[in-house]
C-alpha cells in the first residue's frame, strides 16, 4: 500500500468527493485525522473506517477560521503522536451559479474566496511547521478546473480557484528546501450532489432542461465522460505518495479533457 502508515489530515472529509477521497487513502494504508464544519458525517464515517481496521478520529471544525484550525491541527497531532505527514485540502464552496460579475453581490464573492482560499491557507499554515521540523510532508489542494481557464457566470468560484494555484506554487517554493512537496488537483466537474445542484440551477435560470445542461458539460469533454470523485482520489494517492516525490508547485488537471 502507497500510504502504509502515513499519517493523513483532510479538511472537508466526510461527504461528497471529500468522503471518497478518504476511504481511498484508507485503503492504501494511511490513518487518518478528519475534519470538516458537521460533526454527524464525520462520525458515522470514522465509524465505518474503524470497523475496517483504519485507525481513524476526527475533529469538527471550521477551515476558514483560524482558532478551529488551530484545535484540529493541535488535536491531529496528538493523535498522532506529533507528526503529519500529508495534509489533503477538500473543503471548499460552489458559490453563485449563471450569475454575471455585475450581479454578483459582494458578500458573496467574498464568502467564495473565503471558503476556498482561506480553508485552504489557514491549514497549510498551522501543519507546515510540523511538516517543516519533521523535514517531510505533502500538501494536497484540490483547486478546479476553471482555476486553469476563464469559467463564464461563475467568476467568484473561478477567482477562488485560480488563488489555490498561486498559493500552492508559493508555498512550494517556501517548503521545497524541507523537503515539503505542494501541489494542486485541478478537477473539472465532477459527479457530485454539486454537479447536480449546478445543472440545476443553470437550467432553471436559463430556461432548458437539467439533460440538456449536463450534456453541455459531457460535451466540453474530449473524453465525452464526467469526471468521478474516485478519479479525483486517484491523483491524490499519487501526489500524497512518494510515486511523486519529485514534483511540486505543479497542477493536475483530472478533467476528462474539459480543458485541453
Amino acid at each position: 500500500m502507497k500510504l502504509n502508515g502515513k499519517k493523513v489530515l483532510i479538511t472537508g472529509a466526510a461527504q461528497g468527493m471529500g468522503g471518497t477521497i478518504t476511504r481511498t487513502l484508507a485503503d492504501e494504508g494511511a490513518e487518518l485525522f478528519m475534519t470538516a464544519r458537521t460533526r454527524e458525517p464525520l462520525a458515522e464515517l470514522a465509524e465505518e473506517l474503524r470497523g475496517n481496521g483504519v485507525m481513524a478520529a476526527f475533529q469538527e471544525g471550521d477551515a476558514t477560521e483560524e482558532n478551529d484550525v488551530i484545535t484540529v491541527v493541535e488535536a491531529a497531532k496528538s493523535f498522532f503522536e506529533g507528526r503529519i505527514d500529508v495534509l489533503v485540502n477538500a473543503a471548499g464552496a460552489t458559490g453563485p451559479i449563471e450569475t454575471p460579475v455585475w450581479e454578483i453581490g459582494a458578500q458573496d464573492f467574498t464568502d467564495v474566496l473565503k471558503k476556498n482560499i482561506i480553508g485552504t491557507f489557514l491549514p497549510m499554515k498551522h501543519v507546515l511547521p510540523t511538516m517543516i521540523e519533521q523535514r517531510y510532508g505533502k500538501v494536497v489542494n484540490i483547486g478546479g478546473g476553471s482555476g486553469m481557464r476563464g469559467y463564464r457566470y461563475r467568476a467568484a468560484y473561478s477567482s477562488s480557484k485560480w488563488a489555490v494555484r498561486g498559493l500552492t506554487r508559493t508555498a512550494a517554493l517556501d517548503t521545497g528546501e524541507y523537503n515539503i512537496n505542494c501541489n494542486a488537483i485541478m478537477p473539472g466537474i465532477v459527479e457530485t450532489p454539486r454537479m447536480e445542484k449546478l445543472c440545476r440551477v443553470k437550467a432553471e435560470k436559463r430556461g432548458v432542461t437539467y439533460q440538456e445542461v449536463y450534456n453541455e458539460y459531457v460535451d466540453e469533454m474530449v473524453l465525452r465522460r464526467v469526471t468521478t470523485p474516485q478519479d479525483v482520489a486517484n491523483a491524490v494517492i499519487f501526489f500524497a505518495s512518494d510515486d511523486s516525490k519529485n514534483v511540486t508547485g505543479q497542477e493536475l488537471l483530472v478533467c476528462g479533457g474539459w480543458h485541453v
